[in-house]
């Protein structure tokens, strides 16, 4: 392999291996608010209990999340130099935005949040638990801000090769941006919610349940209930908005070659750009026109009209066309386990025990389906932008740098090495917590609010 896609496999590597957890992280940080405020409102120690415990998940889950994205960050330097040359004036605001606005803000409060529960007064503690959870939310909105900059550029103007900003409020809020950060918003709150779900089930499988269990439980299912409808309303819109301004990405992730109309949908495929067609197709007439047309008849382009000076200028198909299969298929089934999940948990009068244990198996192996589904869509996001890293202006291997092509690839392969030794040792630590014996003992007392005041 040639050094530029060792580089670009390097940085995928990186970056998949870090969004694992800020898709864990932000919509965690909520849920402690939430158990937070549930056990302030009922004063029923399960809820407190179920706050200490996902508040050790959340740390473990934070910690990687910054040496994980501290590692990604020294890659513009390293490996494409030349996008911070092009692209510097408008990446580096924003990625510095993301550090002083939200990681600092995190960070900050994170220690209260772990350490200061009955050394800080109970409204000091709820205020410091908020500020991490915006910090959070805050941190993507910038990340995403990029991002999605890079899919739908606008607001900028070039001057000798470089971008300068016009409007900090078009390059902020591009075409993409509203859609990208709700669908990824969306997809923290489906990760988490399947996680709760499942290791609560698995509790309940291995005899390890706590009085907070059954109240996880629910929580889960019903935030994944909730939230998935949405996320297949929200991805539909992110579809068109994407079809309008990357109708290539489309073309690939639907495997449509040639311009027609009532284009069907490709159940399944084996896109082979060498012939440029497809091979045993199971699929739907005119299925595809319909969701992206909403016109049975609508006229999508193909691929095969997206050529340029300099060859093809669409994304590799096969890896869009099945990530985004994969990204569908996961979501059906968080649909499917979440609403039946909810049914059966209500008729047997959320009572864990009493779940049928096939579901519960279920639930236990949908954990980190949530990963599976974030992983899958980034792909579709990311591969999709090619031959591209700023959609339609700067090309990939125009900001690559002169790295020799072996030692991209002796540091790919200790990247990976490592990050799967850490993937494993992380869910293996929150199955040995999910198994430990809970610390039943009472909540710590508050700390007096007045100054000299006596405890």
């Amino acid at each position: 392999m040639d050094a530029l896609i060792l580089a670009r496999m390097q940085f995928a590597a990186n970056i998949t291996f870090h969004i694992l957890f800020p898709t864990i992280t932000i919509a965690l940080a909520w849920t402690l608010l939430f158990f937070r405020l549930r056990w302030l409102q009922t004063h029923d120690d399960a809820w407190l209990m179920a706050y200490r415990f996902w508040t050790k998940v959340f740390a473990l889950t934070f910690a990687l999340g910054v040496v994980s994205g501290i590692t990604m960050s020294f890659q513009f330097g390293t490996n494409w130099p030349g996008y911070m040359e092009r692209v510097g004036n408008i990446a580096g605001p924003l990625l510095g935005y993301e550090v002083l606005t939200a990681f600092f803000l995190e960070a900050s409060f994170l220690g209260i949040m772990l350490f200061g529960h009955g050394k800080v007064s109970e409204r000091v503690h709820l205020l410091a638990t908020f500020l991490v959870a915006f910090g959070t939310t805050l941190s993507a909105f910038w990340i995403l801000a990029l991002n999605s900059w890079m899919q739908t550029p606008t607001g900028h103007e070039i001057r000798g090769g470089e971008f300068f900003v016009k409007s900090w409020l078009e390059v902020i809020f591009n075409p993409s941006m509203p859609y990208q950060l709700t669908h990824m918003l969306l997809a923290s709150g489906l990760t988490v919610a399947f996680l709760l779900a499942g290791v609560s089930a698995w509790q309940v499988l291995r005899r390890k349940a706590n009085a907070s269990t059954p109240k996880v439980l629910r929580v889960g299912l019903t935030l994944g209930a909730i939230l998935i409808p949405l996320q297949i309303v929200v991805g539909d819109l992110h579809g068109l908005n994407a079809l309008q301004h990357q109708p290539q990405k489309v073309a690939a992730m639907e495997a449509i070659w040639q311009t027609q109309r009532g284009a069907p949908l490709l159940l399944f495929a084996w896109p082979d750009e060498s012939t440029r067609s497809n091979r045993f197709e199971i699929a739907i007439p005119k299925g595809a026109a319909l969701i992206l047309k909403h016109d049975a008849n609508g006229e999508l382009r193909g691929l095969n009209d997206f050529k340029g000076a300099k060859g093809w200028e669409h994304p590799p198909v096969a890896p869009l066309f099945f990530g985004f299969r994969i990204m569908v298929g996961t979501g059906v089934l968080m649909l499917a386990f979440s609403w039946a999940g909810l049914w059966l948990y209500k008729r047997r009068a959320w009572v864990a025990d009493r779940l049928p244990r096939p579901l519960l198996w279920g639930l236990a192996g949908m954990s980190f389906s949530g990963w599976l589904a974030t992983v899958a869509g980034w792909v579709v996001t990311e591969i999709g932008r090619q031959p591209f890293i700023v959609f339609g202006l700067v090309r990939v291997d125009e900001v690559a740098s002169n790295v020799p092509a072996p030692m991209i690839a002796l540091t790919l392969a200790l990247y990976v090495t490592v990050y799967l030794a850490l993937i494993v040792a992380y869910v293996a630590v929150i199955k040995y917590m999910a198994e430990k014996p809970v610390d039943m003992a009472p909540a710590p007392p508050q700390a007096p609010v007045a100054a000299g005041a006596r405890p």
